[in-house]
């Protein structure tokens, strides 16, 4: 066993008596300390928020947690590059995903195991409990399943669902082809790109390409490049069915701008990177081992812009940069749903923030001195304290303008500084 993994293993439990097993607990906000404070707490005080809530349910954001609470809700049958462990095998990371939402964004969450695989059964559970918080994080349920879950969930809830397996990459990597596209003087509609991996996130990735004006996307799967004559594809993946000759990645490498990698190591090889289009852009986003070392690809042409999932690299592409605001946002204004256009806004601010002066403090801690907008540096880095004000504000914005928000006259320069006092509490 590695000192790393024993690290680890001990990180997850208790470290004295007073301690408990796990990452995540429950944080009392209110004195409980007297009668009377025992009183309203609890019995008879507490029946005044129920009747007012029997009223007018919208007051359950006035007089509970539920306006900053969001349940993390898993099946277990896509975790985190192990895939189908079980539920109780992936809550380590559930409990993970809630330390980043509570650390990143102030925003309480907590993790929900479902002890089933069946589509109608979670639909039926999530439906049922989703009123109790202000959002629901659907997270590592295998597709294609994931798709109808969140869309009839969508339809359903009353609150915000979202399934950062899908929507997070596609955030930060649209955030990233923004910056690329200033960069290079291209144009969306004229990019080729290439999506190497056909699961939830290649999908939602290709689905916000379009949305930003990509015409042209060849994507593949295990089996090879999606095209027209293909009788194996599921709906979501027949939308990106195309009528071409290509059958490879390396195929389909030559001439494209952007090759988005979500399937595994060594899918990229120096000869694709060669045949790309000038100043192309490569998202490998396979972890730990992406589709190609950036080192390696750098080697064949020095025009090339790479991002990974990995911290060690620059331009790492960390879903922590989008779900923590995301939610920020959404949950402030008490939003109903989380639209096309609150994502499109989350990523605009993105590239917008890379543009900003790095502080000090963020290069600091990336041990690197280089971190100006350019080549390796078109994303933010999470540590950037300002990443709340910027994308929360601009989530919040998108989701006022969509009409999904329910406070009404929300002051929203009021709201951009109470967010800047918030990240740096």
């Amino acid at each position: 066993m590695s000192t790393f993994e024993q690290e680890s293993l001990d990180y997850h439990k208790a470290q004295n008596e007073f301690d408990t097993n796990g990452k995540t607990g429950t944080l009392i906000t209110k004195p409980c300390d007297t009668v009377k404070e025992l009183s309203m707490a609890y019995s008879p005080g507490v029946a005044y928020p129920c009747l007012e809530i029997e009223k007018d349910i919208g007051k359950a954001y006035d007089y509970t947690n539920k306006g900053n609470l969001v349940a993390v809700i898993s099946d277990g049958t896509a975790v985190l590059g192990l895939g189908d462990i079980g539920h109780l095998a992936g809550k380590p990371v559930m409990e993970g995903k809630c330390v980043l939402f509570k650390s990143f964004a102030k925003v309480d969450a907590v993790d929900i195991e479902i002890n089933t695989k069946d589509t109608e059964e979670i639909i039926r559970t999530v439906a049922a409990i989703a009123d109790t918080f202000g959002g629901i994080n659907l997270e590592d349920i295998g597709a294609p399943k994931c798709f109808e879950i969140e869309e009839r969930l969508k339809e359903i809830c009353n609150v915000p669902v979202f399934h950062d397996d899908q929507h997070g990459t596609a955030v930060i990597t649209t955030a990233g082809l923004i910056n690329v596209l200033e960069m290079s003087g291209k144009k969306a509609e004229d990019l080729k790109v290439v999506v190497i991996g056909a699961g939830a996130s290649g999908i939602a990735c290709a689905n916000m390409y379009k949305l930003l004006g990509v015409k042209n996307i060849t994507m593949l799967d295990s089996k090879g490049v999606i095209h027209t004559g293909r009788t194996d594809l599921n709906e979501q993946k027949k939308a990106y069915a195309i009528d071409t000759e290509d059958r490879t990645p390396e195929d389909t490498a030559k001439n494209a701008d952007m090759i988005l990698g979500l399937s595994g190591p060594e899918q990229i090889s120096k000869e694709m990177v060669a045949s790309m289009a000038a100043n192309p852009i490569i998202f490998a986003c396979a972890n730990p081992t992406p589709e190609i070392m950036p080192d390696l690809a750098k080697s064949v042409r020095d025009d090339l812009i790479i991002g990974t999932g990995r911290s060690d690299f620059a331009n790492q592409v960390n879903n922590v940069l989008g779900f923590p605001f995301i939610f920020r946002g959404a949950l402030d204004v008490r939003a109903t749903k989380i639209t096309e256009n609150m994502k499109m806004a989350a990523s605009r601010a993105l590239a917008a923030l890379a543009k900003e002066p790095t502080p000090d403090y963020v290069a600091k801690a990336h041990n690197r001195t280089d971190m100006v907008f350019g080549p390796e540096y078109i994303i933010p880095s999470p540590f950037d304290k300002r990443l709340m004000e910027w994308v929360s504000y601009a989530v919040a914005e998108a989701a006022i303008a969509d009409g999904v928000a329910q406070v009404k006259d929300f002051d929203m320069a009021a709201y951009k500084e109470k967010l800047k006092r918030m990240a740096n509490q």
